[in-house]
């Protein structure tokens, strides 16, 4: 088969034959082979066919955070021939309630710690069919027993909840006996539905199609050389695969080379993270500014033998001077910073391990076409800032159901308009000099202005609200709030109405009154003045 025409299916079925005795992915102890993943989402895809209604192209939202369960349900859905719909486990229940209905998903995987959630509003939804799994699902049978009645009846980490059409994952993956019928599919069907903000800030589910998410694959294998070996890699997934970025890096590209995935459930506990980390000889670490700096500067993570590390990869969110540096004074390995986008699969370039230019975000990856252009889009020469154009066969296929938000964005010669600044230098690394106008990213998540200060403008005594965002030596960024208000209200009030309707990234962690804000002629809040 033609490599160019091959679908993630294909994919999947070369990489099982070929090192089905590989391990794939580990978490807690924890460790599938490629072997494994082959049966259990066999099985899966088995029982979606024969035990649900959903058919070919149905959406299925997929709400795990990075547990062994997530490669399983995931290939197994796309094998099943569906789209996944990828869904933050820290959403909320307007969050969740948007992009199920959105979306038009039919059915839900969901762990039971954060089930409750998506309880509260699946009635207001599509989904007629939830598949619960508790955390050791994929741990053997006294290990699981133990560990699940320790997290629900004595951590008391699994609050209630209720679904009518309900089915545990166990049981699912028990009724997967049957043959799974063969899909066809075209490499230019949806294959992951990924919300993003865009550059407007209202969440639309960008449809990245077997072909965009394979050849973003081949690219940055292509781009990356040598420094992933197949089927010798061990590598640290902190990142969450529900985000693009870690998905296209740990379950296409590592995952399809027969490579290793170490999976952090929570990277925000680091004497956790550590202690797991210490157990391998890892050698590839894909991570943020964040969580860079938090490793660097701890003492237990200092201690750990790091002689196998042999790449880093950086994105999400910029890499800073003070990062940058102290992870190359503790581990040798200078991080390669990259960029990208959920509508470009993500990747669009990266600096190459063995050249790497500190301040940009490296070279396009093969196949890849970009370009800067001025105010009325004429193409600026080599040097000259102006908007990031990109072209190549990873820019998504455009918005779900969202036609008129496709245009503003995507040409019809396949041009997709960024909304950074950029400047390309003559030897063709890029440079981001500006971001999406209002856009804050908090440890990497896309944050939108628009939906904060929406969701803020339905307290009865705000009046009005803008957010921007502010320097944060932690996050990069955090969210400062301006209000004004009709009446007695008060910082906590405002944040606690935040943490109801937003997800903890989202919520403002500085909050200032005033009497109004600035305006322009036309009496649009003017961001940049509070700025």
């Amino acid at each position: 088969m033609n490599r160019d025409q091959r679908t993630i299916i294909d994919v999947l079925e070369d990489v099982f034959k070929k090192y089905p005795d590989n391990s794939a992915f580990s978490c807690m102890g924890q460790t599938l082979t490629y072997g494994d993943l082959d049966r259990l989402s066999a099985q899966f895809a088995s029982y979606l066919q024969h035990h649900t209604n959903l058919e070919e192209g149905d959406r299925i939202a997929i709400q795990l955070p990075n547990v062994l369960q997530y490669p399983v349900v995931v290939y197994g859905a796309i094998r099943a021939g569906l789209v996944v719909v990828n869904t933050n486990p820290l959403y909320t229940a307007r969050e969740v309630k948007h992009q199920f209905n959105d979306s038009g998903a039919k059915a839900l995987v969901v762990l039971s710690n954060i089930a409750d959630v998506a309880a509260k509003v699946i009635e207001e939804t599509q989904v007629d069919q939830v598949i619960v799994t508790d955390i050791a699902d994929m741990h053997p049978p006294l290990k699981r027993t133990i560990m699940n009645f320790a997290v629900k009846h004595i951590k008391k980490m699994v609050p209630e909840f209720r679904f009518q059409n309900q089915v545990s994952l166990r049981d699912a993956l028990a009724k997967g006996s049957a043959p799974r019928r063969p899909v066809v599919k075209d490499i230019h069907d949806v294959a992951v539905l990924q919300y993003t903000g865009g550059t407007t800030g209202v969440a639309k589910g960008a449809m990245l199609t077997h072909n965009n998410l394979v050849a973003n694959m081949e690219q940055l294998l292509a781009h990356v050389g040598d420094d992933i070996k197949e089927g010798e890699e061990c590598a640290i997934a902190p990142l969450p695969l529900y985000h693009i970025y870690a998905f296209t890096s740990n379950c296409m590209a590592l995952a399809m080379t027969g490579n290793h995935s170490v999976l952090i459930p929570n990277p925000r506990d680091i004497p956790a993270f550590i202690n797991e980390v210490k157990k391998h000889k890892f050698t590839s670490l894909v991570g943020i500014n964040t969580l860079f700096t938090a490793l660097a500067r701890n003492p237990e993570f200092r201690k750990i033998d790091l002689s196998s590390l042999r790449h880093t990869a950086s994105g999400g969110m910029a890499l800073t001077e003070d990062a940058a540096n102290h992870w190359q004074e503790l581990t040798g390995v200078m991080p390669a910073e990259g960029y990208g986008l959920t509508e470009t699969s993500p990747v669009v370039s990266s600096n190459p391990s063995h050249a790497i230019q500190r301040g940009t975000v490296g070279t396009p990856v093969p196949g890849t076409e970009v370009k800067v252009i001025d105010a009325d889009g004429n193409s600026q020469p080599s040097g000259e800032p102006g908007e990031l154009c990109v072209k190549g066969p990873q820019v998504m296929k455009g918005y779900w159901q969202r036609p008129e938000a496709t245009a503003e964005v995507l040409s019809e010669d396949g041009w997709l308009r960024t909304g950074d600044m950029a400047v390309i230098q003559e030897d063709g690394y890029i440079r981001i000099v500006d971001r999406k106008k209002d856009m804050i990213i908090v440890s990497g998540f896309n944050v939108f202005p628009n939906e904060i200060e929406d969701v803020v403008g339905q307290h009865p005594k705000v009046v009005e609200a803008a957010a921007i965002g502010v320097e944060d030596e932690k996050s990069g960024e955090v969210v400062k709030l301006f209000v004004v208000r009709d009446g007695d209200l008060n910082e906590e009030q405002v944040i606690d109405y935040c943490r109801e309707n937003l997800t903890a990234y989202k919520v403002p962690k500085h909050i200032e009154f005033r009497d109004e804000l600035p305006k322009s002629a036309v009496g649009k809040i003017l961001r940049k003045d509070l700025r």
